[in-house]
C-alpha cells in the first residue's frame, strides 16, 4: 500500500500516522523514500500470518 506524506509533515507526525496503520490495520513498514522537495513516499505491506488456507488440511 503506497502512502504519500506531504512536505510539511514532521517526523513525529509521520511516525504516529504509520504506527496507527500498523496497530489497527495490520500493516508494517516496507520502504520509505524522502524526496528533495520534502515529500515522503512510504510503502506498507501486510504482515504475514500463519493461518491455513480454507479447504487445505495439514
Amino acid at each position: 500500500m503506497p502512502l504519500r506524506l506531504p512536505p510539511g509533515v514532521s517526523r513525529l507526525t509521520a511516525a504516529t500516522q504509520l504506527s496507527i496503520h500498523a496497530e489497527f490495520a495490520g500493516w508494517e513498514l516496507s520502504n520509505v523514500r524522502l524526496y528533495s522537495d520534502g515529500t515522503r513516499k512510504v510503502v506498507l505491506r501486510r504482515k504475514r500470518r500463519n493461518v491455513p488456507l480454507p479447504g487445505i488440511i495439514t
